[in-house]
């Protein structure tokens, strides 16, 4: 069959192996930032990819001047984050999934952009952006609501001013001393986005969804990820232990090369837009 991605003659040969081997199939998907730099996210390892030292819990939660560093970066890069939008390949895993293809994506992003696509069963390993959670009762807030008042307590805050966007949606600032940073409206406890800080754990229940969705299928697929971060790792042992056909599509080296029966050196967005293509009817 003709791939619709420009390829070279190998890659052509390997995304159609993988097709094959997902026919009929009811398949599993794991992705990572490599699914959103067609949204204009940057990768956090890929080619190119910034250099950045991510806030850790530990200093979240000891230090009052690091959580205003976090939230002046974060909150002038949020309206860059938020008003990125679904691409090809978000479009096509959701369209996967209508067609009964996809059991469900298991996600390393926080961007939300699965959903926004159409994506109805995504597991986000590391929480979302798009959401505020207290430290300290639990409550849970909009971020965009969060937003809006960390710029009614700083009205002096430059929104303007140039900045590098992050991955996560963060970027760097160094004046913070005069920030005002909102607290709970319930308890007056620590607000924090609802994501996994380096030096969190993924929650279990969450886990648990995710190593759920591959126990019930018949193909993995990763898309997108180096399979660095150990809950990637755990997922597609998991894979492994099952005998379930590993698909990996990836640009560069992932530590999922080795268990793959297909590896595809490739852009997630055309390479999953090939598959939507093969596989949605």
């Amino acid at each position: 069959m003709e791939i619709g991605i420009d390829t070279t003659p190998d890659t052509g040969r390997l995304v159609r192996e993988a097709i094959d081997l997902m026919r009929g199939a009811r398949i599993a998907v794991l992705t990572g930032a490599g699914v959103s730099t067609d949204s204009g996210i940057p990768d956090y390892r890929g080619e190119g990819a910034p250099a950045r030292t991510p806030m850790t819990v530990q200093r979240f939660l000891a230090s009052e001047d690091a959580r205003k560093r976090y939230w002046a970066g974060s909150h002038l890069g949020w309206r860059h984050f938020g008003a990125a939008r679904p691409n090809a390949g978000h479009v096509a895993l959701a369209s996967l999934e209508a067609s009964g293809a996809v059991a469900g994506v298991v996600t390393q992003n926080v961007d939300g952009l699965h959903r926004r696509a159409g994506s109805r069963h995504v597991v986000e390993l590391h929480g979302g952006m798009d959401r505020v959670v207290c430290l300290d009762c639990g409550q849970h807030y909009a971020r965009q609501a969060i937003a809006e008042e960390l710029t009614l307590l700083n009205p002096g805050m430059d929104l303007e001013q140039s900045i590098r966007q992050a991955p996560d949606g963060d970027v760097v600032v160094d004046e913070v001393e005069s920030m005002v940073i909102p607290a709970c409206s319930i308890c007056r406890g620590i607000l924090k986005p609802d994501v996994v800080f380096f030096g969190e754990f993924v929650p279990v229940p969450t886990f648990q969804a995710a190593a759920s969705l591959v126990a019930g299928a018949e193909v993995f697929l990763v898309a997108g990820s180096s399979l660095v971060v150990n809950s990637g790792v755990r997922l597609i042992e998991q894979a492994r232990r099952r005998k379930l056909p590993i698909v990996v599509v990836n640009r560069g080296v992932t530590k999922g090369d080795s268990r793959a029966a297909v590896k595809i050196d490739a852009g997630a967005s055309e390479t999953l837009t090939a598959f939507a293509e093969a596989l949605g009817s």
